[in-house]
């Protein structure tokens, strides 16, 4: 009878914790708009220097997809490690 208890609550922690790892990827979400956001009004400000704005933003949203991931692996590594 305690097994069964501690197994279901080793269960629940895991789901718990997994879900709470999730919530990186709303930030990441977040960033990558406002990323992109800040590409097009800086875009609309000087045209000339797209190319190094494009670099900016392309190595921004690198970054914050980056930390996406991490937060995905980690649900992962909670579920099943």
């Amino acid at each position: 009878m305690n097994s069964i208890f501690y197994l279901s609550l080793v269960t629940a922690s895991k789901s718990i914790g997994a879900g709470l790892a999730t919530i990186g990827v709303v930030g990441a979400g977040a960033g990558i708009g406002i990323v992109f956001g800040s590409f097009l009004l800086a875009l609309a400000r000087n045209v000339l220097i797209e190319t190094k704005l494009f670099q900016y933003t392309l190595l921004g949203f690198a970054l914050c997809e980056a930390m996406g991931l991490l937060g995905i692996m980690m649900a992962f590594i909670i579920l099943y490690g």
